[in-house]
């Protein structure tokens, strides 16, 4: 449970929820800020490793007609989904992990 304070001044859960507001974009930047909360840089390294590679994959796939379009869009749906859980359970003060992307993420950044 996230109660206390990040090297931001805020408190972590409102740190934790920015990471994920821009997707990776505000993961990277809370990563790059963020000196002693491991909760916010939980949810920083998972905001990064998790919609990174689905933005990518959701742009490549506009590029193939029809088949790729549906797919896109319906990526982009499971994308605002799993947004809404994360923002949701960053704010809640829960370290919870997306599967797969949670375990990737503190293999890539390390623990």
């Amino acid at each position: 449970m996230a109660d206390g304070k990040s090297s931001t001044g805020l408190n972590e859960n409102i740190a934790g929820l920015l990471c994920y507001v821009l997707t990776w974009v505000t993961g990277i930047v809370f990563y790059l800020l963020e000196k002693d909360s491991d909760f916010v840089k939980f949810h920083a390294k998972q905001s990064i490793v998790t919609f990174l590679p689905l933005t990518i994959l959701a742009f490549a796939l506009g590029f193939i007609p029809f088949a790729g379009w549906i797919i896109s869009m319906i990526l982009s749906i499971v994308i605002l989904i799993l947004w809404l859980v994360l923002v949701i359970k960053a704010y809640q003060g829960e370290k919870w992990e997306v599967p797969v992307f949670g375990d990737l993420a503190e293999r890539a950044f390390g623990a």
